[in-house]
């Protein structure tokens, strides 16, 4: 964990209807996860701001309702276990975020629709879904 620099939240947005397209047709899932906002970073928390990785709420709101309220001690594994499972097949540079996950009640989202997510009391982030 020394080698932690830090924290953020990150909203991995899928176009769903792009996806299903090319899983049908055998093509790459590219557009359906690679358009513009399709992954929305927020500010970086230094690891001293945030006394426990380990045990941090993290919430998500759609237009003022909470859609989900979990903690990290609720991932499947430890930060510290996905890096040290990552990082025996990939080498990583400061600066490279590891996305980890979202806690139950992902659902669709559609063009006008506002996303709150926020990590305990540290940071909000505000992101105004568009079209894909």
């Amino acid at each position: 964990m020394r080698y932690v620099g830090g924290y953020c939240l990150a909203l991995d947005m899928t176009e769903v209807n792009l996806t299903d397209a090319a899983i049908k047709t055998g093509r790459p899932w590219t557009f359906g996860k690679g358009f513009d906002t399709a992954c929305p970073v927020s500010r970086f928390v230094g690891a001293d701001e945030l006394k426990d990785p380990g045990d941090t709420e993290i919430w998500c709101r759609v237009n003022g309702a909470e859609v989900q309220r979990a903690s990290t001690s609720d991932l499947a594994f430890s930060v510290p276990e996905m890096i040290a499972h990552i990082t025996k097949y990939v080498t990583l540079e400061p600066g490279d975020l590891l996305l980890t996950g979202s806690p139950p009640g992902i659902g669709p989202v559609r063009p006008g629709d506002v996303i709150e997510a926020g990590l305990a009391d540290i940071l909000t982030m505000t992101f105004p879904v568009r079209s894909a």
